[in-house]
């Protein structure tokens, strides 16, 4: 006896990571040198997050060899400090790992 088998598949643009970060910390971005890749990509050509993934790991680097110094950069408000920075960016780095193909689009 025969069968049939009916598949549709659908590729549709899915997204991998979202997070949202205050303003308030660039100054900090530009101080560990993410500035740019963080608020700007599409300024440098960057398309996929496997384009983000060296400059990020510089950057949370940085951040974690001198926390004194870029704690300078706290916002007075607190809203943006360094407590908040380095997490959000080993997360927004560690999604860069796990999806290097991803398109990268930010929203200023």
């Amino acid at each position: 006896e025969m069968s049939l088998d009916v598949t549709l598949i659908a590729i549709r643009p899915t997204s991998v990571f979202e997070a949202n970060i205050t303003h308030n910390l660039n100054q900090m971005a530009r101080a560990c040198g993410v500035y740019e890749h963080v608020w700007r990509p599409d300024e440098l050509g960057i398309k996929t997050a496997s384009e983000l993934i060296e400059p990020l790991r510089w950057g949370v680097q940085a951040l974690k060899l001198d926390p004194s110094h870029f704690k300078k950069y706290d916002a007075r408000n607190a809203w943006g400090t360094y407590e908040q920075f380095l997490p959000w960016l080993e997360k927004y780095l560690e999604a860069c790992v796990l999806n290097p193909d991803a398109a990268v689009s930010v929203s200023r």
